[in-house]
C-alpha cells in the first residue's frame, strides 16, 4: 500500500496504522485510534486498572509512541472524556419543560452513557494526578468550552482573564451595621442549546 499505510484490526475496531504518522491527518487518526482503544479498555476494567503500557499494547504502538500523542494515561482519559461529552451534547435533546423534566431527561441520557459517568467520577480521585498543571488547565478549558451556549465567548489563554470573566462582583449585605461587601460568584456556564 502507498506511503507505508496498512489497515489492522484492533479488537473489533479497524484502525489505520502508519509506519510513521507524518501528516496532521495521520497524527489525528492515530490520536483517535488511541482514544477508541482507551474507551474499549474501560468497558473491560475500571480506570484505575488501565495502564499506559496495556493501552499501548492494545493500540499496537510502543509506550513511547503513545506518549508522543498524550503525555500520560490521565491525559488520554481527559481527551476521551471531552470527546465523549462533545458527542453526548451533540446528541442531547432536552425538552422545553419545567426544570424537573430537564433533570429527568439529563439523568436518562447519562444513564445510557456509562463511560461519561465513569470518567467524571474518576476526575478528582484518579485522573487529576500524574499530569502537568498545564494539561489539566487545557482539559478544563476545553471542558468548559463544551458547555458554553452558542455565541458565548470561549476562555482565553490567560487564566486570570478567564477567572475575571467567569466571575462577577455583586453587592451583598455584610455583618450588621457594616454595609455591603463584594461577593464573587461564579457565572453558570449552562449547556448547549438545541
Amino acid at each position: 500500500m502507498a506511503g507505508g499505510e496498512r489497515v489492522r484490526k484492533l479488537r473489533g475496531v479497524t484502525a489505520q496504522e502508519f509506519q510513521r504518522a507524518r501528516s496532521p491527518e495521520q497524527r489525528e487518526a492515530r490520536r483517535q485510534a488511541i482514544l477508541e482503544v482507551a474507551g474499549q479498555l474501560l468497558t473491560e476494567m475500571p480506570v484505575s486498572d488501565v495502564s499506559l503500557r496495556e493501552l499501548a499494547r492494545r493500540v499496537g504502538l510502543s509506550k513511547t509512541n503513545v506518549v508522543r500523542y498524550f503525555e500520560t494515561r490521565e491525559a488520554v482519559f481527559f481527551a476521551l472524556l471531552n470527546r465523549t461529552i462533545a458527542d453526548w451534547l451533540d446528541d442531547l435533546d432536552l425538552p422545553t419543560v419545567p426544570p424537573a423534566g430537564v433533570v429527568g431527561a439529563l439523568a436518562r441520557s447519562l444513564a445510557g452513557r456509562p463511560l461519561i459517568c465513569d470518567l467524571w467520577s474518576a476526575l478528582g480521585t484518579e485522573l487529576e494526578r500524574n499530569i502537568s498543571a498545564e494539561a489539566v488547565r487545557d482539559f478544563k478549558i476545553e471542558h468548559a468550552e463544551l458547555q458554553l451556549p452558542p455565541g458565548r465567548p470561549a476562555p482565553s489563554q490567560d487564566p486570570a482573564a478567564d477567572r475575571a470573566r467567569l466571575t462577577r462582583t455583586r453587592p451583598a449585605h455584610g455583618p450588621a451595621g457594616r454595609g455591603p461587601v463584594a461577593v464573587r460568584q461564579p457565572v453558570a456556564l449552562g449547556g448547549r442549546g438545541h
